[in-house]
């Protein structure tokens, strides 16, 4: 996508980025932001999809396992140097990353369906954990390396532990001899180049066996390292010495090991720094309340409740009330002519589309309704401003003029131009005209505009044109006060004499001033006034309308559930009794077996009819269906006889035909107000209560339904 420099910055795009960059982790993610600028459509929809995908894990419980990290970046190119040892913190950091990779890998396949895109991207990753064993085999949970990272360590640090359980043995020996002697000094020890040492009167320090380490200033005090820690001390060197050497080897070996997965440790870094930057862009989306609206491949853009996101920012933190704006854009409507008074938005409009069409190119979610649709172009070209130029000698005029050269150079049918006050800056008459071929040179280009004007020639084009339309930013007839909305379809008045006489210029010079207008300028002037407040009246109307019309649409839909809910609950409750209707026949039958068994009826009878009752139920509940398995069986042979002796096709029409009549002649005979019936393959019995050509209502005795009458069978 082509932008210049100078248009970002007309658009405030760099202050955007300024924005979102804090909320990134690392520094060089931090900076890569500032950086960011449109793509192509593929590359920034993908970035869109797990920017709002990313999102959705803050309004939710699934937070997303991605904290604070350290970028391995210098180290990864360091390990590839023969023989080279990383410092302890770098071996962290390694594992550190890789493990965040596996716990992301762990947590998007829990949840497919909300992190599609973000999981796909972790899936293709190679999780390796053998660089996490290979760490922890080395260091411990502080950052330590472990005495169990190689057996000579291990010895040399059990050394070194006796040695120091040595020193301190003999040092105390060593104090409490000397200290019952008087040989000591007052404070009795001290440290001196991390060892402890005996402060010996120096009239004593050659009856004192040690090492010297040191005088005090006043020369009264010799410090001494007793002879028999000396030894010790010496061993405890040379071991920490050795120590020191095998850590290194031990170090040196391990970043050798490491080197085998720097290609993966790579990837893992890059895809780091991406989520990182994704993160970025989805907690700066919760600020503002962005979303992912449709990408349309399409020229279409339809902006809805779209919000300015720094002026949204600003207004937010100093309380203020923000207008959103809507507004559509399709290869019918490609140019918006917005007119109307000053300070009224236009050009907050114009920036507002400019800057979410910046922001949905660079993969930034916007602030605006879900329903809104948005594509993508190829150039954004802007002239927003006062473009003066000091530096060469340009006027404002002189300057736009040039800005315009270039524009109309490059402009063509997947340009988005933005053009505020469009013809301004030199004679009106003149400048309009000018203004005005322009306007017919963008339009022959099917570019796609957005231009604000005050000249009465551009609106009276504009609604000659049929793939350009008029719009007019909303003024309070009655206050004069701009109310921020824009109104798409009609052209705007500049409110000129009205708001010079509420700014206390004398009316003398305002009725001159309008004697001096053109008279049929100065009614049509008037005539937009009336008919933009006219038409906010109605709009004002049309919504308390639609919104009466949605609620009782709602309410209607929710009668309508009810009921149905309702009639389940009915015809539920219908099956239910007659199941238990059934249960309670049947314990009445086995009761009137247990009073004949009591009043001497034989045993061998009861067990007889008891039986007998039992093959009833049998037959009842899988004879029927067993007769009907060896009708169909029977049929089905006749069938295949028949098929092979006439063609198919006609013979299965003509049947169908005859069976169709046939029901319908006997449907006819029984089919009467009154006769008891029943849906095919249910149980519940009802009765006919009205028919209504082939809709038939059916009473149940606890509630009524209608069918039609082909689904019914009489009883």
């Amino acid at each position: 996508m082509y932008i210049n420099k100078e248009d970002l910055n007309e658009l405030e795009f760099p202050q955007l980025l300024a924005e979102i960059s804090p909320f990134a982790y690392s520094p060089k993610t931090r900076e890569k932001i500032l950086q960011l600028r449109p793509m192509e459509i593929d590359e920034a929809e993908l970035s869109l999809k797990k920017t709002s995908e990313y999102l959705s894990s803050f309004e939710s419980s699934n937070a997303i396992p991605f904290d604070e990290y350290e970028d391995i970046e210098s180290e990864l190119k360091l390990m590839l140097i023969e023989n080279y040892r990383l410092e302890n913190s770098a071996f962290i950091k390694i594992k550190t990353i890789t493990e965040q990779i596996g716990k992301l890998q762990k947590f998007f396949p829990t949840m497919p369906e909300t992190f599609p895109t973000l999981m796909e991207e972790a899936s293709v990753l190679e999780f390796k954990k053998e660089i996490i064993d290979k760490v922890d085999k080395v260091f411990n949970r502080f950052g330590e390396v472990k005495s169990e990272a190689s057996p000579i360590l291990k010895t040399l640090r059990t050394e070194i532990q006796h040695a120091k359980k040595a020193i301190q043995e003999n040092f105390n020996r060593a104090l409490t001899t000397y200290g019952q002697s008087d040989f000591l000094d007052d404070i009795r020890e001290t440290i001196i180049e991390d060892q402890r040492v005996l402060a010996v009167k120096s009239g004593f320090k050659k009856r004192v066996a040690g090492r010297v380490l040191g005088i005090s200033k006043t020369g009264s005090i010799t410090y001494i390292q007793p002879d028999s820690v000396v030894k010790h001390y010496f061993k405890l060197r040379e071991n920490e010495e050795e120590e020191k050497k095998e850590i290194d080897k031990i170090l040196r070996k391990l970043t050798a090991e490491l080197a085998e997965f720097q290609p993966q440790l790579w990837r893992y870094q890059v895809y780091i720094f991406d989520l990182d930057l994704t993160r970025a862009k989805a907690k700066f989306a919760e600020l503002i309340n962005g979303i992912l609206p449709k990408i349309n491949r399409h020229k279409t853009l339809r902006l809805k409740d779209a919000f300015h996101p720094l002026l949204f920012l600003r207004n937010k933190a100093e309380n203020k009330t923000i207008y959103p704006q809507t507004l559509t854009l399709t290869e019918h409507n490609r140019i918006i002519c917005i007119s109307g008074p000053n300070a009224g938005g236009k050009s907050i409009t114009l920036k507002t589309v400019g800057l979410l069409q910046l922001m949905i190119q660079s993969g930034i979610l916007v602030p605006a309704h879900p329903k809104s649709e948005m594509f993508f172009f190829d150039k954004i070209m802007t002239d927003i401003g006062d473009n003066q130029s000091i530096e060469n000698h340009l006027s404002t005029y002189s300057s736009r003029l040039k800005k315009m050269s270039g524009i109309i150079r490059e402009a063509d049918a997947n340009t988005l131009l933005l053009i505020d006050e469009f013809g301004t800056g030199s004679d009106p008459e003149l400048g309009g005209a000018l203004a005005e071929s322009f306007l017919e040179f963008f339009y022959d280009k099917k570019s796609f505009a957005i231009i604000t004007t005050h000249y009465t020639n551009i609106k009276l084009v504009v609604e000659q044109l049929p793939n350009a339309e008029n719009a007019a930013m909303l003024f309070n007839e009655e206050t004069l006060e701009p109310m921020y909305k824009l109104e798409v379809g009609q052209a705007g008045s500049s409110f000129t004499f009205e708001v010079a006489e509420k700014n206390k210029i004398p009316r003398f010079i305002i009725h001159s001033a309008k004697k001096k207008v053109e008279h049929d300028i100065v009614n049509l002037d008037k005539t937009i006034v009336k008919l933009q407040q006219e038409k906010f009246e109605v709009e004002k109307l049309k919504t308390d309308l639609a919104e009466r019309k949605e609620s009782v649409e709602d309410k209607r839909d929710n009668l309508q559930k009810l009921n149905e809910q309702l009639q389940q609950k009915l015809y539920n409750f219908q099956k239910l009794y007659e199941e238990e209707h059934r249960k309670l026949q049947f314990g009445n039958k086995i009761e009137t077996f247990i009073d004949s068994y009591t009043k001497g009826k034989s045993r061998k009878d009861v067990v007889k009819d008891f039986v007998k009752l039992l093959e009833q139920e049998k037959f009842r509940k899988i004879g029927a269906d067993k007769d009907e398995s060896k009708r169909l069986q029977v049929v089905k042979r006749k069938i295949t006889q028949q098929l092979k002796k006439e063609d198919v096709i006609e013979k299965i029409a003509e049947t169908n035909e005859k069976l169709e009549e046939k029901r319908k002649t006997d449907r006819a005979l029984w089919m009467k107000v009154g006769q008891r019936v029943r849906i095919t393959g249910s149980t519940s019995v009802g009765t006919i209560e009205k028919i209504s050509r082939n809709k038939v209502i059916v009473n149940y005795g606890t509630f009524k339904t209608t069918i039609d009458a082909d689904e019914l069978e009489r009883i």
